[in-house]
């Protein structure tokens, strides 16, 4: 019998991903490839974060993502 599909666990899931690139070591590798390296892993850390953050809802078959990019006034970001 299948599960059924629960787009929150989905969201934990890339929660978990997020966290495992910030945690992530970087090789001995030095100079483009490590720039390149650590750009990726901040670009992965971003996106796993947002979808992460996002509501996730699931109609009729349709997976939704919302993700509010609004500023958080309370909170405060340069």
């Amino acid at each position: 019998m299948e599960e059924a599909f629960d787009p929150n666990e989905m969201l934990d899931r890339f929660k978990l991903r997020a966290e495992a690139v910030k945690a992530r070591q970087i090789p001995p590798v030095e100079g483009q490839e490590r720039r390149r390296f650590v750009e990726q892993a901040r670009l992965d850390y971003f996106d796993f974060s947002i979808i992460a953050d996002g509501q996730a809802t699931l109609d009729n078959g349709i997976l939704t993502i919302t993700v509010d990019l609004r500023p958080n006034e309370d909170n405060e970001r340069s």
